[in-house]
């Protein structure tokens, strides 16, 4: 299923918001594959050899690398404009999010209501939402991944969905690309025998992930977890709205309250880079425990790894750690997820931690994969 799917869930923009919009996806391809290529040249011509003549040495830790650059006028413009350009990106999101919202809300009720109804959405009016995830707008979506207006307010997924693909686009990702669909290849390539009864996605989000799955496996029993309930709301309605029966819940993906090995295929996607080290593991702990025999977990996520990087290019990539609210992004950077799977309980023979094979217009998606022998 491709990112620019179309369902009644979505805010229906105005033709003055679609071209806003549009303009924050020029501008951001523009950004990146412009200004924020040219950084390193940057960095090599002038940065280094200013910074070498005023302190007598080359600037080679991440500090001073990140001091003389954030000193020099050209990139203190691509910063501002990287930092404007995705605000004014929720500004332009929010602009038909909160005008339609509630023909959206009412969208959801009736689609919650009806008897043609394939999955369920459980809510818990006692769960917090971990400090992680209140305590910062990350990717600075307006009001963040757990805002909740209550009733049947599905704001927060709707935010997600559209403005993460401007996002994704501005980054030159195509519009017919799909995690899943990755996931899924790497599955039918890797596990062919694998024919799941029931299906897990953690940290499911708006549930654009969770759907292909419920298309690809039909026979299937698909859950999906997130913190976030007005998230959940709408990736309950965008599913029904789809024709696809999932199964939503109110969860933590370290301690959900599922069973002991009740799943055979457990997946989530670019959830690792927002989670704490803590998180992350009790996820794989999680996992483990939730897997059948013969079962499968794989932990798609960007390809951000600094094992082997340069200290420019670290301090190039944590961009968003300071100035796009990413708390976790280098501590996902920093980590390795092997050693945690084998801590989790997978057998070393049973772990897989490399990239996916880019396709056209797609990253090369990074996995952590365990599975438990049959």
């Amino acid at each position: 299923m491709v990112r620019s799917v179309t369902h009644d869930m979505l805010p229906q923009a105005t033709a003055d918001e679609v071209s806003r919009q549009q303009f924050i996806v020029a501008l951001k391809q523009g950004l990146n594959r412009g200004l924020r290529s040219t950084q390193g040249e940057l960095f090599e011509r002038v940065v280094a050899p200013a910074y070498e003549a005023e302190h007598g040495h080359p600037p080679a830790q991440r500090e001073e690398i990140r001091a003389a650059m954030q000193a020099e006028p050209a990139y203190q413009t691509w910063s501002a404009l990287a930092r404007a350009a995705q605000e004014q990106m929720w500004v332009a999101v929010g602009d038909s999010v909160f005008r339609d919202r509630f023909r959206m809300a009412r969208r959801a009720a009736e689609l919650d209501a009806s008897p043609q109804r394939l999955g369920s959405l459980t809510l818990n009016p006692n769960f917090e939402p971990p400090r992680g995830v209140t305590a910062v707008d990350i990717h600075l979506q307006t009001g963040g991944y757990a805002l909740d207006l209550g009733g049947y307010d599905c704001s927060a997924g709707a935010l997600y969905e559209v403005g993460g693909n401007l996002y994704a686009f501005g980054q030159g990702i195509s519009r017919t690309d799909s995690k899943s669909a990755h996931v899924q290849r790497f599955i039918a390539e890797r596990f062919p025998q694998l024919k799941p009864k029931r299906i897990l996605d953690m940290g499911c989000s708006a549930g654009s992930a969770s759907v292909p799955y419920a298309l690809a496996f039909p026979e299937a029993e698909v859950h999906a977890i997130d913190v976030g309930a007005g998230m959940l709301r709408y990736a309950h309605a965008r599913a029904e709205a789809l024709g696809a029966a999932v199964h939503f819940h109110q969860m933590d993906v370290a301690a959900t309250s599922f069973p002991d090995q009740y799943f055979d295929l457990i997946v989530s996607h670019n959830v690792m880079h927002e989670i704490s080290d803590a998180t992350r593991r009790g996820m794989f702990r999680e996992s483990r425990r939730l897997l059948r025999p013969g079962g499968v977990c794989i932990h798609q996520d960007v390809p951000l790894r600094f094992g082997g990087l340069s200290e420019f290019k670290k301090f190039e990539l944590s961009w968003d750690t300071r100035h796009n609210n990413e708390p976790y992004w280098e501590v996902y950077a920093n980590c390795d997820p092997k050693p945690e799977l084998e801590a989790a309980g997978f057998a070393q023979d049973c772990i897989h931690v490399g990239s996916l094979s880019a396709a056209a217009g797609s990253l090369p998606w990074f996995v952590a994969c365990g599975w438990i022998s049959a």
